[in-house]
């Protein structure tokens, strides 16, 4: 199954390592919620779409940022509705219109609970979830362990279906040992030279190994550096295709200049890999000649070009 799971993910252009396959193979296995975290662009939410399009269902996600509350995340009111039915229905006792107003139809369903009520299991993708306050957390503990969510006005509705469940965080702050303990956890970090080489080549096929092997090699010097937004995987991609549509053969500082913006998304950090850019280039360019170009690159990245 594991072996499957990959093969799955690799055809649809993610390049994983054994961790990532057997953390997925348990959590469906195992009906639990998977907490990935890692450095931002390493391939955390990409892992959700590509669970969603291998088993061809529907990708709910919430979205955390500061103050996302219960009404955001979970149910709120149709108000509007409620008050139509009560003008509509003015004769009926006060019980009985309570009874009507406060049910499921009138019920609108946010991302938590229209995934546990979902009729076909759904991919649930909890993004970011180091953004939202503490006080969030606990609105997912009895999802997470019970897979069910409690409505003070009708009871509690349990899941027709549990969903796979991927949460994300950037470990913005830390998160609670309650939420932890009810998920499967996984670690992500920037890949390896030879594995970001092995996706750049999977996803922009049309440059030659030199040139993705520089690339490479130059994000990596880069991620060494202390930078606001270091680049992540999907920069890399972004910059190796804006080099294609420039029939770049080889990284030159003015091809690198007008280009920075796709790399670096921050004044800062443009500005201190400018004051690198011709240091890197020159090691890079020197490596072309030798009987051994990717390895050279490798041992650059391990020494470093900073002095």
């Amino acid at each position: 199954m594991k072996v499957e799971i990959q093969q799955q993910f690799e055809q649809n252009g993610y390049i994983g390592d054994s961790n990532i396959y057997m953390s997925l193979f348990l959590a469906q296995k195992l009906e639990k919620p998977l907490l990935i975290e890692g450095p931002p662009g390493v391939g955390k939410t990409e892992i959700a779409k590509i669970l969603a399009k291998i088993h061809s269902c529907e990708l709910i996600r919430l979205q955390c940022y500061e103050g996302l509350d219960s009404h955001s995340a979970l149910y709120d009111w149709n108000y509007q509705k409620q008050l139509l039915y009560l003008k509509a229905n003015e004769n009926e006792n006060l019980d009985t219109k309570e009874r009507h107003i406060f049910s499921e139809k009138f019920l609108l369903k946010r991302p938590l609970l229209e995934a546990i009520t979902s009729s076909k299991k759904a991919v649930l993708l909890i993004d970011e979830v180091d953004r939202a306050d503490e006080e969030f957390e606990s609105f997912l503990l009895e999802i997470l362990s019970d897979w069910q969510i409690s409505v003070p006005e009708i009871g509690t509705i349990a899941a027709k279906n549990i969903p796979y469940t991927i949460l994300t965080s950037n470990r913005k702050r830390p998160l609670s040992q309650a939420l932890r303990r009810r998920c499967l956890y996984l670690w992500i970090d920037y890949p390896s030279f030879e594995k970001e080489l092995t996706i750049l080549q999977a996803h922009v096929p049309q440059i030659d190994q030199q040139l993705s092997a520089e690339i490479c090699g130059f994000v990596h010097l880069a991620r060494n550096l202390t930078l606001n937004k270091k680049p992540g995987i999907a920069e890399t991609i972004d910059w190796a295709l804006s080099l294609a549509l420039l029939n770049a053969a080889h990284l030159k500082i003015d091809t690198i200049e007008i280009l920075l913006g796709v790399v670096f998304k921050n004044e800062r950090d443009i500005k201190q890999i400018k004051t690198l850019l011709p240091k890197f280039v020159e090691e890079i360019a020197k490596t072309r000649e030798h009987k051994e170009p990717l390895q050279r690159l490798k041992n650059l990245i391990t020494i470093g070009v900073y002095e």
